[in-house]
Order: structure tokens, then sequence, then C-alpha cells
């Protein structure tokens, strides 16, 4: 013990550690703050790195597992853990040569609250070899699992240390695919059962893909005026059935050309649509800049994007109204933070991607709680009801259409052991010092 600690020590009457629960009276008093900052002051380091990948033919409600997760233990027996997709032997193998082959990507060894220090070590060695993929990818999982760490740590929620509560609860809206359905219930045949079945439970928000089949036809180059007609269909069928209750938004995978992106956009300018996300492929904002100019309906860009410098040049090209990220692929907890509020500063609203896994929720629930400019975050009733609680006890589930942070330690994840011990959840020792 050094003489500065001693004197801390003395000074907060805590001579000795042993002092704790004691009813002696001692030179000043036991608080519990001044124990957990003496605690949080010691050394604390990653000793053991950990991937967890899935079974290939697991299966839950129709589909398999995508994400797979990276675990942090400490020298004190904190374990955090974070999350990617969808790609998980690329990534996994990116954890690998971070470890093995690195110079300023290793692990081990680091002080896991060092978030900041550690995400530009691990960017500049990434960006050394020009980044993108399962390298970004990897980086976020580790960022998510520091978090989690500091919070343990701390004995907080993760949206305590971004700020605390900016919103008390978050507005969502539900994504309607083809494969990702409710209770089976298709689009073509069930709109308005969808629309009622949403409204029922408060969610007045949904996003659908109708033009997915005409993109698949003619590649993006050519939409027709019988194309545009039948693909407002769905969007008729909304409006009947709930009037203006319900919210559309509408996502063309950047599927599509200018010209055409031009046309849809048009053509749906009279159904007050709440957003366009992604129409054509994220790499020239100055398209996507036309874009916002030419049409009143709101531009919703992009998952596609990753870190702080890609959001800038969006921004700055004034090609977006909403700015959309998946926290999972973005840089992590710590960019998606960084990239909101540098939106904020444009007076441009949030909304977050999150049709990924159990640990991109809870991280983005808890991320969003913390943001000033939040508008609404993605959910989908295939994940929240049948996959992650097939591994998550305490999945936050759309109540009256909001969901709220969890309040436990850290991202407040209540793992299921069942996954682990059916061997359904591998894990794989990356390593270990």
């Amino acid at each position: 013990m050094n003489q500065d600690r001693r004197i801390f020590l003395k000074t907060a009457g805590l001579g000795s550690l042993a002092v704790v629960g004691s009813t002696r009276p001692t030179a000043g008093p036991v608080l519990s703050e001044t124990i957990s900052a003496i605690k949080n002051a010691e050394p604390m380091k990653i000793t053991k790195i950990e991937a967890v990948r899935f079974r290939p033919d697991l299966k839950l409600d129709g589909h398999g597992v995508v994400w797979m997760w990276v675990r942090l233990h400490t020298n004190n027996g904190i374990m955090g853990v974070g999350e990617t997709y969808p790609f998980t032997e690329g990534q996994i193998g990116m954890l690998k040569d971070l470890e093995e082959r690195s110079w300023m990507g290793k692990m081990l060894g680091r002080d896991p609250r060092d978030i900041e220090g550690t995400w530009r070590d691990v960017f500049a060695q990434i960006a050394f070899h020009g980044w993108g993929g399962s390298d970004m990818r990897i980086l976020t999982a580790i960022n998510i699992a520091q978090w989690d760490i500091l919070g343990k740590a701390l004995g907080v929620p993760v949206y305590r240390l971004l700020g605390g509560k900016a919103q008390q609860k978050l507005r969502v809206y539900n994504t309607y695919t083809s494969y990702w359905t409710i209770n089976g219930m298709q689009m073509e045949a069930d709109t308005e059962k969808i629309v009622r079945w949403l409204l029922d439970r408060g969610i007045k928000a949904i996003k659908i893909y109708p033009y997915e089949k005409v993109a698949e036809r003619t590649g993006g180059t050519y939409i027709s005026p019988a194309d545009l007609e039948n693909a407002l269909d769905w969007i008729k069928r909304i409006r009947d059935t709930a009037g203006n209750e319900m919210d559309i938004a509408l996502d063309l995978s950047s599927q599509w050309n200018l010209p055409c992106a031009l046309r849809i956009a048009r053509s749906l300018e009279p159904y007050k649509i709440m957003w366009l996300e992604d129409v054509l492929l994220q790499d020239n904002m100055q398209s996507y800049a036309t874009l916002a100019r030419e049409t009143s309906i709101p531009i919703c860009i992009s998952e596609r994007l990753a870190t702080r410098y890609q959001f800038r040049e969006m921004l700055e090209a004034k090609a977006v109204d909403i700015v959309m990220y998946d926290l999972t692929w973005c840089g992590g907890i710590s960019e998606a933070k960084k990239i909101s509020d540098m939106a904020d500063t444009y007076y441009i609203p949030t909304a977050p991607h999150t049709c990924g896994g159990p640990i991109l929720w809870f991280s983005t629930i808890h991320t969003a709680t913390a943001l000033t400019n939040f508008f609404i975050m993605e959910s989908c009733f295939h994940f929240y009801n049948f996959q992650y609680p097939y591994f998550i006890k305490n999945v936050p589930v759309p109540q009256n259409g909001f969901v709220t942070a969890p309040e436990g330690p850290g991202l407040g994840i209540e793992f299921r052991s069942e996954p682990f011990e059916r061997g359904d959840a591998i894990v794989e020792k990356i390593a270990e010092s």
C-alpha cells in the first residue's frame, strides 16, 4: 500500500478494510460509497477472452441463430458480454487475429474500464489494413462487453454511465417481413389483422418491405407505373384500417438507383410516410442528398454505416433526416452515443436498428435511454417473443408500445444456463493469461 492510499484510508476512517460492518467507533463514517471507491481504484485486467457460437442446426421459431458473443473475464471475477452478427466464423477469426497477430489490438492484460483507449487502439490496428466487416464488428462486440464490465464494477446500469435517463421509456415500431411474422400472418393476406394486433398492444408504427419483389425482378434499375401502384396496396390498407394512428416506415434494402428512388418517393408522398430507409447503397452521400432534397418524406440511413467518421460525412452532406445505426455494427455503445450526439447538433433524431441478437436489444435500450434526440427504435415480435427468451430470462418486452431499460448492473442481462448445458451455446477459449 503506498503512502497516498494509507492517508486516504486513515482519513476515511478505514485504517483496515476489516472495519467494514464493525460497530466500533472509528475516526470517520464508514460509507458504502467510500468502500466502492476504494474497490474500484484497485487494478483490473482482462485475463481470459472467449467466443460463444451457437449450434448451426439450432432453430427457434423456424430460424437459426445468427449472432455470436464475446466474453471478457477479469481478474476480480467480473465477466462482460458483447455481441455482433451475422458471420460468426469470420468474427471469431478476427478476435483470434487481434490477440495473436496484432501489435495494438491485444486485449489480455488491459484494464477493461479503459474503454476509450481500447477503442482507439483497436481501431488504429484495423484501420492500418483498411477497416470494415468482421474487424469492425468484433471491435463493436468488445466495446459492448467493456461497458457491461464497467457497469457491473460500479454496480449501476449502463444507461447511468451514459448520462442517465433522457427518456423514461422508449417508443418502438415493429418490423414485419415474410419470415419475421406474428403468428404466421402475412402482409399480402393479413395486413388488417396485423395492424389491429399491433394497435391492440399500443404499438403504433410498423416497418414494411413492399418493394422487394419488384427490385428482385428488375435489379432496382426500373419500376413501372403498374409496379408503383401495386406497391401502394399494403400502405393503403394500413391507412384504411388505422387512419393516421399507425406510422408507416418503408425499408427499400438499398436496392434502387436514384431515378427509381425519386419515382418511388413521389408516389408515396400523399400517404404521410414516417421514413424511407436505405433506398440507395450507402457509398454516395451526394446522391442521398439529392433524394433528401427532392422529397418531403424523411430519409433514414443507415445501419450499414459504421463509426462517427462515416456518419459525419452523411450529416455534412445534408443527406439524412433520421439517423439509424446498428449498435453491434457501428462501433459499439461508445460510438453509437457519439453518433447520436453529433446528429443532435444538426437537430436530427436517432432511430436505432435492433434486428439482431438479445445483447443488441439490451445495449440499444440502455443507449437510447440516455439520448436526448431519441425518436423511435426497432422491435420485432419474432425476436423478443421467440428467440431472445431461449437465452435470456429477463427480456424487455414492449408494454403499451414502449420498452424500458433494466435496472441491474451493467447491461442487466440474466442469462439462462440451459443453452450452455444442452450444447446449444458453444464456448471457445480465445486467449488466457
